[in-house]
């Protein structure tokens, strides 16, 4: 397994993450702790959760998925050898399913640090070593959203704000690094500049998705990454599964996200079934399993820090976690480049 520099920090993380965000409805408590003792087993240190998992968020399930990692990280007594990385749930009002947290969730300072207080009890520890905002406060353009309309939002809480209450939590210690997620350039640079100017935190990752489908982030952010070390954490890096293949041709398969949950429509679309079924047949062609060119594709991107993969079998994760020792042939990428040509971002 490689590890990698958390943006500007001494932290190092496995180039693969091992996201959660099926515990506690798609994967009991026992499967989820399967999941994790592989995982480390094979050498990921770097878990990926929010107080809002799993997801779809429902009030009868939420914060499931951080008291089940929290229950592990006491069992098995490693919480220092584990990279644990949660999120406080962005604005209520934008994404329908969160108002149950905090009466209507926003990025306040009093609501970043209860939210922060409540993840640490469940997860069982006194601090996290990753603390992001799940999505802006702002009205924007994120969870596939395209053609950006600018609304005048003098509700919002101001980015100093949070930014400021992000910061009173790393000097006490709760958290150790900072970062974003759903984020666009602007806000990046906007938390960058007020982190210089007002000497707070700077942010050091950017939790965004990206696949062969879902190439969006090259545009404005990949630059962004790499100069000033915000690398990416890449997440829906198969596209909910799409690029394995197993939902061409109509296929509906049993207990799977996009069929179990209709809210994931962005990935049911023509051009999409037409690019996955291309990557797909260059993968055969080349011998390779469809995933995991996916992922190693993903992995390799030199703005990427890790790629997060979900699971719901073992099978699954055991074959993504493979994908790290998989390094893609020079026809591999040309073809790759080919397809994305002919049909850019299917499923942004």
């Amino acid at each position: 397994m490689e590890y990698r520099k958390l943006g500007n920090t001494e932290i190092e993380v496995s180039a693969i993450c091992l996201g959660t965000m099926t515990w506690g409805q798609q994967n009991t408590k026992l499967e989820a702790f399967e999941q994790m003792d592989y995982a480390t087993g094979e050498g990921i240190n770097f878990i990926d959760t929010a107080e809002m998992y799993p997801v779809p968020p429902n009030p009868d399930t939420a914060t499931t998925t951080e008291q089940y990692i929290g229950d592990w990280l006491r069992e098995r007594g490693n919480r220092e050898s584990i990279v644990l990385a949660t999120k406080v749930t962005g604005r209520g009002d934008v994404n329908p399913g969160v108002s149950h947290f905090r009466d209507g969730p926003r990025l306040s300072r009093t609501q970043v640090r209860q939210a922060l207080d409540d993840s640490l009890h469940r997860l069982r520890t006194d601090y996290v070593d990753l603390y992001q905002l799940h999505w802006p406060e702002r009205k924007t353009n994120f969870f596939g959203k395209l053609g950006y309309v600018h609304e005048e939002d003098d509700d919002a809480i101001p980015i100093e704000e949070t930014l400021d209450a992000l910061g009173e939590l790393v000097r006490e210690g709760k958290v150790r690094a900072i970062g974003l997620s759903n984020e666009t350039p602007w806000g990046l640079m906007e938390f960058l500049r007020q982190a210089e100017n007002k000497a707070l935190p700077r942010v050091v990752s950017i939790q965004n998705p990206y696949s062969l489908v879902n190439r969006t982030f090259e545009v404005g952010l990949a630059e962004m990454a790499i100069r000033e070390q915000v690398g990416l954490l890449a997440y829906s890096p198969l596209a909910f599964g799409t690029l394995s293949g197993k939902y061409l041709r109509g296929q509906q398969p049993a207990n799977t996200r996009l069929t179990l949950f209709e809210r994931f429509s962005r990935y049911n679309n023509p051009r999409n079934e037409r690019a996955v079924g291309e990557y797909v047949a260059l993968a055969e062609e080349h011998g390779l399993d469809p995933a995991q060119m996916a992922l190693a594709y993903t992995v390799g991107r030199p703005f990427v820090t890790s790629a997060i993969i979900g699971a719901t079998t073992m099978d699954q994760l055991r074959a993504n976690i493979a994908s790290a020792a998989l390094t893609l042939p020079e026809e591999v990428m040309a073809g790759i480049e080919t397809i994305h040509s002919n049909n850019p971002n299917p499923a942004p």
